[in-house]
């Protein structure tokens, strides 16, 4: 069973992989060195809660995904959706009921094109 601390070095690695990114820039963004970012990415060291904070900030992932080995929905990792589910969360369940009645049927008619071009 994978660890806390190899869970932080390979989603660390990947998502800085994904976005193309090199280890000085990254190191760069949240204050530290490319070696450092090496060395969190290799399990050598873990970094402190304000570092992890600013890595997962630097991604736009929340900190429990960059930590967790649970498999965060990406709406959840992306910090701009969650916080617009927030605001939803404070509207009145009428306005909720209407606001998931539009999605549900912006997501259907999304997968039909996504099936009619994937046939067609």
């Amino acid at each position: 069973m994978p660890t806390d601390e190899t869970i932080f070095a390979s989603r660390l690695l990947a998502l800085r992989k994904e976005r193309g990114w090199f280890q000085p820039e990254l190191g760069k963004k949240v204050g530290t060195s490319g070696a450092i970012i090496g060395r969190y990415e290799r399990g050598e060291i873990t970094p402190s809660i304000g570092v992890a904070q600013k890595l997962a900030d630097a991604f736009g992932v929340t900190l429990d995904y960059l930590v967790s080995d649970k498999e965060v929905p990406n709406i959840l990792q992306d910090k701009a959706m969650l916080e617009r589910w927030k605001a939803i969360d404070t509207l009145t369940p009428i306005e909720r009921e209407r606001i998931v009645s539009v999605l549900d049927s912006l997501v259907r008619d999304a997968r039909a094109r996504q099936t009619y071009q994937a046939t067609g």
